[in-house]
């Protein structure tokens, strides 16, 4: 095992610098990377509540099977990782762990830990219980999701002292260092783990800088400051205690009552600003910070053992029918990109497929015809006496969801094809992909690093979608596998083009992440994954 040189054992080691290209974050628009404080606003001032409005509730309370970000906003704050990522290079930096120490096939991983960390039940995070948390984390249903596939051919976790522990894989895991830095992998004390993967929904126990005081579903979660807090990232402003007293999130379905919230004073900050929010609040001096998502955009997705989609011409024209550029014009922020590829452009690896993604309504029509669609007279087409209707389900996470897909809907519809829309709410995302009852779906995934795609279409996973084995999941085994970060770029490379060339999925519409925030807040920062961190957050008294 080779050990780092004392003044780089905080930086990602030569072998995985795959996952430390810079991201090219710096969002256009008013807010840039995060909510600044005004020149004039003094040194931080501590008390006071921040009221934050989100658009949506996931119902759970474990960090590690949430994946909406309105719920990670929350539970980010309760929570602490080994590691954090620098969003503007991809440094892996300290947090828990200050240093670690990586085999030269990256199948182990060993960490020094922090001393006198303690969860907010009081027990100590300490080498045990991280091996806690991840040796439950194969175990939990299919809400872990993520985490699962970041710990993908876990070993187990060999504990050599109380501050010191290592990480071992069957193979290469050239992506899991990438993966202790998010929330997913963030350390919940063994108490919390203990529990049924629901019992852990329902109340954890974290050693973050805040906790929970209250949940009620579908309406708040209210979080205060933890007492003696003083182990915060390396990227964090300052050491101690968090700012606030408090934090409130509540959850506010319509956007624009969210909006007019923020304007009258009633909220602080909120989240899912849409493209007629932007004039109005500007307008009134609130702070529009922007950053884009890495990971998978905002597309379609089908499952491919429903017949009508398992059709690759049906697949190849809903991608050709959909005009992304317009899409974007129309519905969202100005900060907004159309998708180029089955990664967003700022996720390393990311490779320009934007040739594979054009809009061209005729050849769809074409492919429609050669593959023995005909129009009806409702201009619907069909093929021996079926109609060429695709359900499409998708989850109200977020306000630019229902008009963009009825904007796609009248996009397909030009070219006889009829998307039926089927709203659920975000709690059932993970049961309906795991059932198996849709035909297509539409969301994203927030993720800086390409083994994402690992994660959600490789058949040796999850496998929502239902693809059959074959050289996609070749690839992706390989890129995980692979520490060369140029040669692992080449392989998710090829990847990328092997999911697009079979219309697997069809990627429509990167996510920026553009929040809005009163002028008296300050010192909202956004991580790696675009999603908030808190700690440093303060407001004006």
């Amino acid at each position: 095992m080779r050990s780092l040189p004392v003044p780089f054992r905080r930086r990602l080691p030569a072998a995985l610098l795959g996952i430390v290209v810079v991201l090219g974050l710096a969002a256009c628009g008013s807010g840039g990377t995060s909510a600044q404080p005004a020149a004039d606003a003094g040194p931080p001032q501590p008390g006071g509540t921040l009221a934050f409005a989100v658009s949506s509730d996931q119902g759970c309370l474990d960090p590690q099977q949430v994946t909406s970000n309105d719920s990670i906003y929350s539970l980010r704050q309760i929570v602490d990782s080994l590691t954090d990522q620098n969003p503007d290079t991809g440094e892996i930096v300290p947090w828990l762990a200050t240093g670690w120490q990586i085999n030269a096939d990256a199948t182990a991983y060993t960490f020094d830990l922090r001393p006198g960390v303690t969860f907010s039940d009081g027990t100590p995070l300490d080498a045990a219980a991280v091996k806690a948390n991840f040796d439950k984390v194969p175990q939990l249903g299919a809400r872990g999701s993520l985490p699962k596939g970041y710990l993908a051919n876990y070993q187990g976790t060999t504990v050599e002292s109380p501050t010191r522990f290592t990480v071992t894989f069957s193979a290469p895991n050239v992506q899991f260092l990438q993966g202790s830095s998010t929330h997913s992998l963030g350390i919940l004390s063994p108490a919390t783990v203990a529990k049924t993967d629901d019992e852990r929904c329902a109340a954890v126990i974290g050693s973050g800088p805040y906790v929970v005081q209250s949940y009620a579903l579908n309406q708040s979660t209210v979080l205060t400051k933890r007492a003696g807090y003083n182990w915060g990232s390396a990227l964090s402003a300052h050491t101690g205690e968090a700012y606030l007293d408090g934090i409130e999130f509540r959850v506010v379905p319509e956007s624009g009552v969210r909006t007019g919230s923020l304007q009258s004073g009633e909220v602080d900050a909120v989240g899912s600003i849409g493209q007629q929010d932007e004039a109005p609040l500007t307008a009134v001096g609130i702070q529009l910070p922007a950053r884009a998502n890495p990971g998978i955009p905002f597309g379609i997705s089908f499952n491919l053992s429903k017949p009508i989609v398992s059709d690759p011409a049906v697949r190849q024209a809903i991608s050709l029918a959909i005009n992304r550029p317009e899409l974007v014009g129309a519905v969202f922020t100005s900060q907004t990109k159309p998708a180029t590829s089955v990664l967003a452009s700022s996720t390393p690896s990311y490779q320009d497929e934007s040739a594979l993604l054009g809009f061209d309504p005729a050849k769809a029509a074409a492919v429609l015809d050669a593959d023995g669609w005909a129009s009806g007279p409702d201009g619907i087409r069909a093929k021996a006496g079926q109609a060429l209707t695709i359900p499409l389900t998708w989850f109200s996470n977020a306000g630019t969801n229902r008009p963009a897909l009825e904007l796609i809907q009248q996009q397909l519809k030009a070219v006889g094809i009829d998307l039926q829309l089927d709203e659920r709410p975000i709690t059932d995302a993970t049961p309906v992909q795991q059932s198996g009852n849709f035909v297509a779906t539409w969301g994203n995934l927030t993720r800086a690093d390409p083994d994402i795609l690992r994660s959600q279409f490789a058949t040796t996973g999850n496998n929502f979608y239902r693809l059959s084995p074959g050289p996609l999941d070749e690839l992706l085994a390989a890129q995980a596998a692979e520490a060369d970060p140029a040669k692992r770029t080449g392989l998710v490379g090829q990847a990328q083009q092997l999911l697009l060339q079979n219309y697997y999925t069809v990627p429509v519409v990167e996510l920026t992440t553009v929040l809005g925030v009163g002028a008296d807040v300050h010192g909202v920062r956004f991580d790696a994954s675009s999603r908030i961190q808190l700690y440093d957050a303060w407001k004006t008294p």
